[in-house]
């Protein structure tokens, strides 16, 4: 998901503020401020109940008629799912106002009752483990409306320039289950994909993720627009695009062979997308160079218009920058570097490996989408304008950083941790690159987990785990630092002709992060929380000492 925007100016001051208090807090874990109270709903949300743990989902088949008028949709889900453990009563999520007007199993009525956001159904006999089941799902209502999409998401009713209905979705952390009938649950992906049946006006056309498997004029002056994807999707990901759309393409040649990339626009806006989007087969070339192969080659790669910003729906990408570069035109860096390419095409499309192939199973974890896709800027803007612009790219983007709470979020409730996710998990990753001090090394990182995980879903540790493993660097105390508490390292150090000492202050205990200084030349050193000394040679004058600026620490002299 794409940052919100006009929140620049609050976050460089509670930055300054933070920086004004960092240097009187001792070296502890802080604990995370405000808790937050959680309701029973949180939890059927947010948890992988008994109602929820014995089935996996193997595909979704969703069939929905939005009434543009109303504002309101009809349609159907067929489930089909494995039974991993003998099981009768099933959770499934379909939040307020929408209602599930019917269940089925073989023919049979199952029984339900709602609580909330939730239906608690009951099979007319248990399940037999092992065993593939299918569910038929009728649902109908007004789905929660977006008030400022795709932050504040739901369905999106908007017009076009020219007047025409544009209806499309964004609903992640909100949840799929706002518009149809699921497991709502980002630990349960369909595995063998999801096809999207949608029922427009004949003068209207449907896209969604995946490629089209059907187009079917109804004779009522509706379609039936069918799209199917193969693989793997988060439920948030699938989204049905409605507008007065047209259509072109281009093949590019990737590390896996040819890769259709289509292009979905508003039929105004046809030439100027032309012109727009060259940037993918570039950001595409990078991507690969860095992560391995784009990860959806049998859905393909989209770019769909939208009346909101963007969003990382895949092989189906929300595209709604306006035909510019930067973020709406600025630059989250304030250096003039993420002006030079078109957020939301990089951005978003950095989400098909971060996220969308590697997706985390609790949303607390949501670091591991956002951190990995936020550096993916940085590493665009060093493929593009070398390793000094994307080091100054990133280094700029820290005036974001609040540190109001710890980037990790609660467990089992649906809570998103810090959006520090973003710049801050972008400015870790960073560090960490400095650290293992050799880019193929840490190329072949991200590209492992690219390979290793590939369409899975992982908890942060794995990750993080991972990451120590294959660097050969035990990592863990700067994972806790820099995702699990507020605080900023202060590197502290005394200077004496041909001397030097200095500690970790404002710091996790155990914690011991080499870091590259500059005393006159540049060196490596490992301070500790206890004072290190560390002898010089006589060209030491005693004055010099400067922190690596793409370390994300701070540094104070004292006494």
């Amino acid at each position: 998901m794409v940052l919100p925007g006009k929140i620049k100016c609050l976050r460089l001051l509670v930055g300054l503020l933070g920086a004004c208090s960092l240097f009187c807090i001792s070296c502890t874990a802080q604990e995370t401020p405000g808790e937050k109270k959680f309701t029973h709903q949180d939890s059927l949300r947010g948890s992988i109940n008994p109602e929820r743990a014995w089935w996996d989902v193997l595909h979704y088949a969703i069939q929905v008629e939005p009434d543009f008028i109303r504002q309101s949709i009809k349609g159907s889900n067929l489930i089909t799912f494995k039974v991993l453990n003998e099981g009768k009563q099933m959770q499934i999520d379909l939040q307020k106002p929408m209602n599930l007007l019917s269940a089925t199993w073989n023919d049979q009525p199952v029984e339900y009752t709602r609580e909330g956001n939730v239906y608690h159904l009951r099979f007319p006999q248990t399940l037999a483990e092992g065993s593939t089941q299918q569910l038929q799902l009728q649902f109908s209502g007004k789905p929660h409306a977006a008030v400022r999409p795709p932050w504040d998401g739901g369905w999106i009713w908007k017009r076009d320039a020219r007047g025409y209905p544009w209806m499309t979705v964004a609903c992640q952390g909100l949840g799929a289950s706002v518009w149809y009938p699921c497991k709502d649950h980002q630990s349960d992906e369909p595995d063998n994909g999801a096809s999207l049946s949608i029922t427009v006006p004949d003068n209207l056309v449907a896209v969604a993720n995946g490629r089209l498997t059907d187009r079917k004029p109804n004779g009522k002056r509706t379609t039936t627009y069918t799209w199917t994807v193969v693989n793997p999707i988060n439920n948030y990901n699938i989204v049905p695009y409605i507008g007065k759309y047209v259509h072109w393409g281009e093949t590019y040649n990737g590390e896996k062979g040819k890769l259709d990339c289509d292009y979905w626009v508003l039929d105004y806006n046809l030439e100027e997308s032309k012109q727009q989007f060259k940037q993918v087969a570039t950001m595409l070339k990078c991507f690969e160079y860095w992560f391995g192969p784009y990860p959806f080659y049998e859905d393909g790669y989209k770019l769909v218009e939208a009346p909101h910003l963007g969003m990382e729906h895949q092989s189906a990408i929300a595209y709604g920058n306006g035909y510019q570069d930067g973020y709406q035109g600025s630059d989250w860096s304030g250096t003039g570097w993420g002006k030079k390419w078109d957020y939301i095409i990089v951005h978003e499309s950095g989400h098909e490996w971060f996220g969308n192939s590697i997706t985390t199973n609790d949303i607390a974890d949501m670091w591991v989408h956002e951190a990995f896709t936020s550096y993916s800027e940085t590493l665009f803007t060093t493929c593009q304008f070398g390793v000094e612009a994307g080091n100054t790219y990133c280094i700029g983007t820290r005036a974001q950083i609040a540190n109001q709470k710890p980037v990790i979020g609660h467990y089992g409730v649906n809570e998103e941790g810090s959006r520090d996710m973003y710049f801050k998990g972008s400015n870790l990753l960073h560090t960490i690159r400095q650290i293992i001090d050799d880019d193929d090394a840490f190329r072949q990182i991200l590209r492992g987990l690219n390979r290793d995980f590939y369409h899975k879903t992982v908890d942060s540790k794995q990750v993080e785990d991972y990451i120590s493993q294959k660097s050969g660097k035990d990592l863990s105390k700067i994972f806790d630092q820099y995702l699990r508490t507020t605080q900023v390292p202060v590197l502290e150090y005394k200077t004496r002709p041909g001397a030097i000492d200095f500690r970790w202050t404002n710091c996790v205990q155990g914690f011991n992060m080499p870091v590259k200084v500059n005393v006159g030349k540049e060196i490596w050193i490992t301070p500790t929380t206890a004072w290190t000394n560390l002898a010089l040679a006589d060209w030491h004058t005693g004055n010099e000492f400067t922190v690596d600026r793409n370390f994300y620490v701070k540094s104070k002299k004292v006494n």
